[in-house]
């Protein structure tokens, strides 16, 4: 089964964790990512294409479910204005072994920076704005999974 959301509320990760349980799993994989405050940060701002995006989340689940046979991906992605500290995504996967959960939600991770349609814009306390470029680092992380 794969769920993909995404959403401008904030998320559980305890019941996010709990849905990817059930019979025959031995494994589930979660990360979670947390807007960062640093460089004096005061807001992140996502926006995006729902139809769009929606697509491409499923498209990376239905990925990482077939490569990792995986039981369960669960995908949850904030958009909207989000202040430090909030969690801004959630990314669980589950299968009957450590190494497919493990795997399939690394992947999920990488791969949602550099294929998943978002912009980003950051606001910081002096004023400053602007958005958030590609940033190579990302494109490597997600390459290594070719």
């Amino acid at each position: 089964m794969i769920r993909v959301r995404v959403e401008n509320n904030p998320f559980d990760c305890g019941v996010e964790i709990d849905f990817l349980g059930g019979p025959g799993i031995g494994a589930i994989a979660s990360f979670v990512g947390i807007v960062r405050g640093d460089g004096g940060l005061v807001s992140l701002t996502l926006d995006h294409y729902p139809a769009m995006t929606i697509r491409a989340l499923q498209e990376l689940g239905e990925e990482a479910s077939t490569r990792w046979s995986l039981d369960t991906v669960s995908i949850i992605h904030r958009v909207g204005t989000m202040a430090p500290g909030e969690r801004i995504v959630f990314v669980g996967t589950s299968s009957a072994h450590r190494a497919a959960a493990l795997d399939g939600c690394a992947f999920l991770i990488d791969a949602l920076k550099t294929r998943a349609p978002f912009w980003k814009q950051e606001r910081f306390d002096d004023g400053r704005s602007g958005w958030v470029e590609a940033r190579e680092a990302d494109d490597r992380a997600t390459a290594r999974w070719d």
